[in-house]
């Protein structure tokens, strides 16, 4: 191995292991605005030098590092943090260096105290590092000196910092059309915020295609009356950038986004990159599809499911680069008229460097901007679409039913907390689970309690809070009658609101029920128990859910020495406001079908 070709020496100093950091500083890690940033690195020196060492950051953009002290911890671990305060991508690095005066005063300190009593060398040492003669020893243990020799950095590691409402929301998934259009949907806000939603997620708003429309319950022909379904993106009214005239108008859509913001709530839109054959794209960029030898054009399949009605565009395109952008411009169409969160449809199944540019070119100008990605799909996929911006992610959440299943799966989010924030949607258009089908209203109730206490971020498709649980077949997911193919005429009375808005509350009051990994499962004595406390600083919430949906059980809740919570303490039920006195070990527990507590420590 040849000598480095430079004047000096290589750096002395070591950094290692920083956090943090992932996929060796690939990808940004994800955090909040307001956030506390923990550094942690190994860092260390051949000899018996005095290091000192800080966390250097900014804002992408700006041109002046900003400095926070790092703290050594012993055995050559060192630790100290920064906030972020604005969103977008931010970066740091550590940089270490050795303290010659430091290095001097400790070892003049040492001499000293084994009993040394000439120390003119070292004295002649320190005048030289002072500047100055006649140095004593006093005068040179009292010196202060601000230089930094040997400097040494660790590599660059992005953040990508989200609003608030990327980590922590409560959602709400509603057909505009069967609330009576835009300024139907207007008139419920009021009362979605009063609930404690956050967020109002719209399903596409476009015109809809004519050709191979779908009919009720998803029959191959639709009937004269029939909608179809809102994915079937574009007519010859227009395409993506358009809104679906049975609707309203842009205008009436202008009405209601500042309505929304107006309530502090966010209207959120689907975006679907997929195309009806009467989308004004075919005709326009016939280049931009998917066709076979054939010629004719390949409609999208998930099999069994067919989607006779939607074409999927083609990333292989030789015109890639214009598909690309003209995807970004309907982005920053929408950015443009007030909508600031993106549901993303399937993009598990666009290519992940297509994301990785679409979300940084729209962040990189509108940092707000936050979107969720319906990933239904493998881990690596999932976590790789997390890492290269998506703010959010649906999960298998409402597959997972069992306490075992529950843990599984929190196990895994935990894993991947760092770059990955669940949205647990308790039901969608597309899933009606097996346990909702079959455990009537307490089985929405339990799902209801985990989804909006176990993650920080979670949603309910209008028709959950009404307990909507037949499905179009036996074995089938789907709804019948389901609203994707038909329009309905809904409105905000379900009989589960009132435990939605006392969940919305206790989450918007209680800083634990906040955040993911704040969590520490409980043992329950029965299987169908399912138990966890949450706590963020000085508060600590404790639920416990029962999970059968057709009999009362009975166990205990186990809160072991470990949590640091005192011999007794008081706990109050942010559902039914009943107080009880707890302790350290067995607290008995009897709750009913579907039934939970959730229960603020009091102390």
């Amino acid at each position: 191995m040849p000598l480095p070709k430079t004047e000096k020496p290589p750096p002395r100093i070591q950094i290692q292991a920083v956090t943090p950091q992932i996929d060796c500083g690939r990808y940004p890690v994800k955090r909040t605005v307001g956030d506390r940033i923990d550094v942690t690195a190994r860092i260390f020196r051949d000899g018996h030098e005095i290091l000192g060492a800080a966390v250097r950051y900014k804002e992408a953009g700006a041109t002046r590092w900003q400095e926070s002290p790092l703290e050594p911890l012993g055995n050559d671990e060192w630790a100290g943090a920064f906030a972020v305060e604005s969103c977008g991508s931010w970066c740091f690095r550590v940089e270490a260096w050795v303290d010659r005066l430091g290095s001097f005063q400790d070892e003049v300190r040492r001499k000293v105290a084994a009993g040394q009593a000439d120390l003119a060398g070292e004295l002649s040492e320190g005048a030289h590092l002072l500047g100055r003669d006649g140095l004593t020893v006093e005068e040179a243990l009292a010196a202060v000196s601000a230089e930094r020799s040997e400097k040494a950095w660790s590599a660059t590691y992005g953040i990508d910092v989200d609003r608030v409402l990327a980590r922590f929301g409560a959602w709400y998934e509603l057909f505009p059309r069967s609330f009576g259009g835009f300024e139907g949907v207007r008139a419920v806000l009021p009362t979605l915020k009063e609930l404690g939603y956050d967020v109002v997620y719209l399903p596409p708003v476009h015109p809809i295609g004519r050709s191979n429309r779908k009919g009720r319950n998803n029959a191959p022909a639709a009937g004269p009356d029939d909608p179809g379904s809102p994915w079937a993106i574009g007519s010859e009214l227009g395409g993506h950038d358009a809104i679906d005239p049975g609707l309203g108008t842009l205008d009436d859509f202008a009405r209601l986004v500042a309505d929304a913001k107006a309530l502090g709530l966010e209207i959120a839109l689907d975006f679907a990159i997929q195309c009806s054959p009467d989308h004004p794209w075919l005709t326009q960029h016939p280049e931009w599809f998917n066709r076979r030898p054939d010629g004719t054009l390949k409609y999208a399949e998930n099999p069994p499911k067919k989607y006779q009605d939607i074409y999927n565009v083609n990333f292989d395109s030789p015109d890639w680069k214009a598909l690309w952008a003209a995807l970004r411009d309907v982005l920053l169409t929408w950015v443009g008229r007030g909508v600031t969160v993106f549901r993303v449809d399937n993009p598990h199944t666009k290519p992940v460097p297509f994301w990785e540019w679409l979300i940084r070119e729209v962040r990189r100008e509108h940092p707000e901007v936050v979107f969720l990605a319906e990933a239904f799909t493998r881990p690596a996929m999932m976590t790789t679409l997390a890492k290269t911006g998506f703010g959010q992610s649906y999960t298998y959440f409402t597959w997972k039913n069992t306490r075992w299943e529950l843990l599984e799966l929190m196990g895994q989010l935990l894993d991947w907390a760092p770059y990955y924030r669940p949205n647990f949607f308790a039901n969608t258009p597309d899933i009606l689970h097996e346990y909702l089908q079959q455990g009537g209203r307490p089985a929405f109730e339990a799902r209801l309690v985990l989804a909006a206490t176990l993650s920080p971020a979670y949603g309910i498709y209008s028709g959950f809070e009404r307990c909507e649980n037949v499905p179009v077949r036996e074995g089938s997911e789907e709804y019948l009658n389901s609203e994707k193919y038909e329009t309905k005429e809904r409105a905000l009375d379900g009989p589960l609101l009132p435990l939605a808005a006392r969940l919305n509350v206790a989450r918007r009051e209680n800083p634990a029920l906040q955040y993911l990994d704040n969590v520490t499962f409980l043992e329950t004595e029965n299987e169908q128990l399912f138990a966890y406390l949450k706590r963020t600083g000085g508060n600590a919430v404790i639920v416990v859910v029962n999970l059968d949906p057709f009999a009362t059980r009975e166990g205990v809740c186990l809160l072991p020495v470990s949590t640091g919570l005192p011999p007794a303490y008081r706990v109050h039920d942010l559902l039914d406001d009943a107080d009880w006195t707890w302790h350290i070990g067995r607290n008995y527990v009897r709750l009913a079908p579907g039934k939970s507590h959730v229960l603020r420590i009091v102390r």
